[in-house]
């Protein structure tokens, strides 16, 4: 009876085992044929991922494909305002226009703001009180310098709109790229139609209904354009300028400008002025108060008011201008900003003359917000 029960137990380890060969059979062949199928799969993908990248390239395949299937994917804005393009191919894509002026859509035009910072936005509280409400009627963006990050809340207007940016300094080209940079990236958006160029030191004087009409309704850009025939204008003209510029084409102008989107292609797309301008005029010439004014005076002297929105004091003398701190802020010194000056709007005399004004340090804030509703409408 022993034996019979040793053989029995016997009989069940040879069969079992049978088993445990089978289950390892299945799971080497499951393996070989997934491990197979991994890499027919990768060979597809290598394969006919270089062969859609080829059409892409050569016949605009998903050109045609994925991006025209409606008017609304060519009119919508980036969703992300950081890129990947260098300057030539952001320029060179900016400059796109379409030849039809006719609009085959309802266009709401905006305003792009455009921030030429080194850092954060100090008088940020008080840009919010005035974009509040005007959601879809304005674009913002920010250049400032490459290693700065800034932390704005998500429900800041401020949120996630720097732009790619490159180092500046204060009076070189470096700074009319940072300019153009700014144009490039808000052009990208079509429904802009102006271009406001501010610092971080700019308030606005008015609420954004009044800036809004006023830019918007205008018939010229508001760029600044003198002949100053002082040491400080003409006397900063290189003859080697010519025969692109001569001394009396030489202008000089405000850095804060208010230009549309005709005038913005100009100033982007230009390579005749920028090389002499880049060239020749170096500080103790200043090509932000020169290269704008000059070339536009040249190639569009029809299109612009040859004055600025924005209001500047220089009475304190030197090369920069005045700054207000915490002690400046008052009700005399903001009548003073908007005081009754005339100028022309379209070919009329209005008093209505300065939309924004600088330079306005940190420390100015929080009396500037006490006094915004009375004094600025906002």
């Amino acid at each position: 009876m022993q034996a019979r029960m040793m053989n029995g137990d016997q009989g069940r380890k040879m069969q079992s085992k049978p088993w445990s060969l089978k289950i390892l059979h299945f799971f080497l062949i499951f393996l070989v044929f997934g491990l197979g199928l991994c890499i027919v799969s990768m060979n597809m993908v290598r394969y006919f991922g270089a062969r859609n990248m080829f059409h892409q390239q050569v016949f605009g395949y998903r050109h045609c494909v994925e991006e025209t299937r409606s008017l609304e994917s060519w009119i919508r804005p980036p969703c992300n305002v950081m890129h990947d393009m260098n300057d030539t191919e952001l320029f060179w894509r900016a400059t796109f226009a379409p030849r039809i002026k006719e609009y085959p859509y309802k266009r709401v035009t905006k305003v792009a703001f455009l921030f030429l910072t080194r850092g954060p936005l100090p008088l940020a509280p008080l840009w919010e009180r005035f974009f509040k409400g005007n959601q879809g009627l304005y674009s913002i963006y920010i250049h400032s310098l490459p290693g700065y990050r800034a932390n704005y809340s998500r429900s800041s207007v401020f949120y996630s709109r720097q732009i790619r940016s490159q180092e500046v300094e204060w009076g070189k080209m470096s700074m009319c790229d940072a300019e153009r940079r700014l144009l490039a990236n808000a052009m990208l958006d079509l429904s802009n139609e102006h271009f406001v160029l501010l610092s971080e030191a700019c308030i606005p004087l008015r609420n954004f209904t009044i800036v809004y009409r006023y830019i918007s309704k205008s018939r010229y850009s508001f760029m600044g354009s003198y002949d100053d025939r002082g040491p400080y204008g003409r006397g900063r003209y290189d003859k080697n300028m010519e025969p692109e510029v001569s001394l009396k084409q030489w202008r000089k102008g405000a850095q804060w400008f208010e230009v549309n989107r005709e005038l913005a292609i100009r100033i982007v797309e230009d390579n005749r002025y920028y090389p002499k301008f880049k060239q020749f005029c170096k500080p103790a010439c200043y090509v932000d108060e020169h290269y704008f004014p000059t070339m536009l005076t040249i190639e569009t002297p029809h299109l612009i008011a040859n004055r600025t929105l924005t209001y500047t004091d220089w009475s304190r003398g030197g090369p920069h201008p005045a700054t207000f701190g915490r002690n400046d802020i008052s009700k005399e010194l903001i009548e003073r900003i908007m005081g009754r000056r005339m100028c022309f709007y379209n070919h009329r005399l209005v008093y209505l003359c300065q939309l924004f004004a600088r330079k306005f340090a940190p420390s100015a804030l929080q009396p500037l917000l006490r006094l915004s509703s009375e004094m600025f409408g906002y």
